[in-house]
């Protein structure tokens, strides 16, 4: 099993959040971002860190900026 680091928990969490909000599944969220459903699932846990390009497709998949996707995900 993967370490949760802190940081990727809180990114996860907002991940999370704002998916749950548009109530997408994580299938639907992955289809549309064009990731796989379980890299989505292991950024929600805490244990993937995703590249600046993988946030970015999230952010728009989501219908959201990148910096917003991100607010509050501090070291």
């Amino acid at each position: 099993m993967k370490k949760r680091d802190p940081v990727l928990a809180k990114f996860g969490a907002s991940v999370k959040k704002f998916r749950d909000a548009k109530n997408y599944s994580q299938e639907q969220l992955a289809e549309k971002a064009d990731l796989d459903r379980t890299y989505i699932s292991d950024i929600e846990r805490g244990t993937r860190n995703p590249g600046i390009k993988n946030v970015a497709c999230l952010a728009k998949a989501l219908g959201i900026k990148t910096a917003k996707l991100t607010e509050g995900v501090d070291a």
